[in-house]
Parts: C-alpha cells; structure tokens; sequence
C-alpha cells in the first residue's frame, strides 16, 4: 500500500534534466519532481509519492482527498498561511 498526498504546484523550474516544482500541501510547501507528469502546469494539482507527482487531479478531487487527510488527522481547519 502507498500514501499519495495532492498538492497544487505554485512554482516549475528546471533543474538540470529534471523538471522540478515548489507545491503547496495545505500550507507546507516542499519540492517534487514533475517529469512524470509534463502535461502539469503552475497552480495545477498533483498527487505525489514519495517527491514524485505521478498524476494531475482536478481541483475538486484534490481538495476533498486534502479534507479527508484532514479528517483522519483530527485537524478541523487547514493551518494559516
């Protein structure tokens, strides 16, 4: 079993032959790599394992996957940016 988190990609740059990206998970913003996903563009949501984003979700789909991570967490609120 794995755990894939969704987060929006607020940034995309190149870092040598990677294709890197700053993405915001609810308000912690880390890097993944976005090479498996070309098509994904700035303000985009990704899914991600593992620093990978392996696939584009729909801003609808993220945003519930984020509140049931919420959820099984016990956070009611997203924490302040």
């Amino acid at each position: 079993m794995c755990l894939s988190i969704p987060g929006r990609i607020v940034e995309i740059q190149k870092r040598g032959t990677l294709t890197m990206g700053r993405l915001d998970f609810g308000g912690i913003v880390k890097e993944a790599c976005l090479d498996y996903v070309p098509e994904a563009h700035v303000g985009d949501y990704v899914l991600v394992h593992v620093g990978f984003a392996i696939s584009v979700l729909d801003a609808d789909d993220a945003l519930t996957r984020l509140d049931e991570i919420r959820s099984i967490a016990g956070l009611s609120e997203p924490p302040e940016a």
